[in-house]
């Protein structure tokens, strides 16, 4: 597989201000704000810059451009085709990983299903509901399965209209230093 061809600031910090307004299934915030919020809740974790560019871009398959290279795809999987040719394999299986993370999370642990707002209930079910046994054990074997979990639980936890924005010029630091690494 090739590298990835990497965003320019410009790029990316036109995906994500595209994702201003555009509604997140009813929930309080919209996507550009739930997309920060994640990347923020990500980086106060300590995780790593691609890890945080990852939860900017988990619902990166919601943009518009994405949308229209990815005709008919979930969200998860129009954006992580994205990233893997923008971003990098990891940052792509992570966004892939997002929705069955959530099921996985459903199925393994007694007290996530609580957490999760009505929107995500509902979503939950479209998605397929939580994962059997074999499922969640082969998910929880792949190596960054924790990785993808964490990026749930951000994603779960960003949906405050009130909460911390992690700033653009934070975002764009932290993909420079993913690209200077590649």
């Amino acid at each position: 597989m090739s590298a990835p061809t990497p965003l320019t600031d410009e790029e990316l910090t036109a995906l994500v201000d595209g994702l201003a307004g555009l509604p997140y299934g009813g929930e309080a915030v919209d996507q550009r704000t739930h997309a920060l919020q994640t990347a923020w809740l990500a980086a106060d974790a300590g995780a790593d810059d691609e890890l945080v560019v990852a939860a900017a871009l988990h619902d990166i398959g919601r943009a518009r451009p994405v949308r229209a290279e990815h005709p008919g795809l979930p969200h998860e999987l129009a954006g992580a085709a994205f990233a893997r040719r923008r971003v990098g394999e990891r940052a792509a299986w992570v966004i892939a990983q997002h929705v069955p993370a959530k099921r996985y999370l459903v199925a393994t642990d007694p007290v996530y299903h609580a957490l999760l707002s009505p929107v995500s209930v509902a979503s939950l079910k479209v998605q397929g509901g939580a994962m059997d046994e074999r499922e969640a054990a082969r998910f929880a074997a792949h190596p960054l399965a924790a990785d993808a979990v964490a990026l749930r639980r951000w994603d779960d936890a960003a949906k405050d209209p009130d909460g911390p924005l992690l700033p653009m010029p934070a975002l764009l630091a932290a993909h420079a230093r993913c690209v200077a690494a590649l």
